[in-house]
């Protein structure tokens, strides 16, 4: 599924707050008739963050066709959400605990002021960057690292090493943007923001370029400081084995 997180408190239900999940719990309810259906997403995006491709499942009460459930959901969703597919998976299948990689994808909007049409779809960065700073840079983000001094202090997993399989940044001159994309096994809580932010001050000359090493050392996390903004952040797409683990027909 894809969805428009500018007015989403996140994917994870919330008691009092519209969140992804909750909006489709809710769809779910009706179709069902008064069931509780929880729904399982591949990640729990936060307030403001975006995706293209978010994964999610949910064990339905009734037998129906993949193509029904899409045809019928979809008309109980509201517009900033769009479901891209469905599928009938086995009882192995989990959104979470089966991903085997993720693609993250951060706008970064480079004009003087802020542009009131984008402001919700990119992070604002106005200063001078050298590219090439940063694609040195990204290339020490590539490969196996302990990632604590890019994992904000609300994250509850212990374990901070994670693979980025691969990293890059790219130019958009028709919309004066830098692209960002990251590939990896998975990514801790603002990950990607703070790597983000840190490789932009890299390309403004704030940080030497190969800071990341050393801050792969310090495992700490004010020694990265910024957080880019959640608006310019997108989870693009989620890596399953087995093609989803898809029953037979």
């Amino acid at each position: 599924m894809a969805y428009d997180g500018t007015l989403f408190h996140g994917f994870q239900s919330q008691p009092k707050q519209r969140t992804v999940q909750g909006v489709i719990e809710k769809a779910l309810y009706k179709m069902s008739k008064g069931q509780h259906i929880t729904v399982y997403g591949s990640g729990r995006t936060d307030a403001g963050v975006h995706a293209y491709g978010q994964v999610i499942h949910f064990d339905y009460p009734q037998e129906l066709p993949a193509r029904n459930m899409l045809l019928a959901l979809t008309s109980l969703l509201p517009l900033d959400t769009e479901l891209l597919d469905c599928q009938i998976v086995d009882e192995n299948f989990h959104a979470r605990y089966s991903v085997r990689g993720k693609r993250y994808m951060y706008r970064v909007d480079r004009g003087r002021f802020t542009d009131p049409f984008t402001r919700h779809y990119t992070g604002h960065f106005p200063y001078p960057v050298d590219i090439e700073k940063m694609k040195i840079a990204l290339k020490d983000v590539e490969g196996t690292h302990d990632f604590t001094s890019f994992a904000a202090s609300g994250g509850v997993i212990k374990n901070k090493v994670r693979t980025i399989y691969q990293a890059t940044v790219r130019e958009e001159p028709a919309t004066n943007e830098l692209i960002f994309e990251f590939y990896g096994n998975g990514f801790l809580y603002n990950m990607v923001r703070i790597l983000v932010a840190t490789l932009l001050e890299i390309g403004r000359g704030k940080r030497p370029v190969h800071d990341f090493l050393r801050l792969y050392e310090v495992k700490d996390r004010q020694q990265a400081r910024m957080t880019a903004p959640a608006s310019g952040l997108y989870l693009k797409e989620v890596y399953y084995d087995d093609e989803l683990h898809l029953k037979n027909d």
